[in-house]
């Protein structure tokens, strides 16, 4: 394939990306942290978005997370599926997503980072209960439920 056809070839999501399809949906979140997320795709399938509806610490958190492999202008797409979250309290989060069987790792930052969220999917699917570490301690234990 000429570097012209490569350019041009048609992009499909990565299969990391793929795997988190399991999230769509809409989940009634318990815990440390209580409320609604929904997951959705984007047009295309490139992008999962999720939308946050959320009482944390006492206080009102919505937000919008984006997800997705990285592909800046001109370079290949990246190995890693990460997000960036946007809140209503003018917080923007980094995130590395990494799906391993039926445990999600979402990792504050970069892959590797002392903080993270660990959680276990139900073997069908419609719960996932996990704990959020911090550095230093800290952190909850969060619960989603499908709804």
């Amino acid at each position: 394939m000429s570097e012209t056809e490569t350019e041009t070839a048609p992009q499909q999501p990565t299969p990391e990306l793929r795997a988190l399809d399991r999230l769509t949906g809409n989940w009634k979140v318990t815990g440390g942290a209580e409320g609604t997320v929904r997951y959705e795709w984007m047009a295309g399938g490139f992008f999962l978005l999720q939308h946050v509806d959320l009482v944390q610490f006492g206080r009102p958190v919505t937000g919008m997370e984006i997800i997705g492999n990285l592909r800046p202008f001109g370079e290949p797409t990246g190995p890693d599926v990460a997000s960036r979250y946007y809140d209503s309290q003018g917080n923007t989060f980094d995130y590395v997503y990494e799906l391993d069987g039926d445990t999600l790792t979402i990792w504050a930052g970069a892959k590797g980072s002392p903080a993270y969220f660990r959680g276990t999917f139900t073997p069908d699917g419609t719960v996932m209960t996990g704990d959020w570490v911090y550095p230093g301690g800290g952190g909850y234990s969060s619960t989603m439920t499908r709804v």
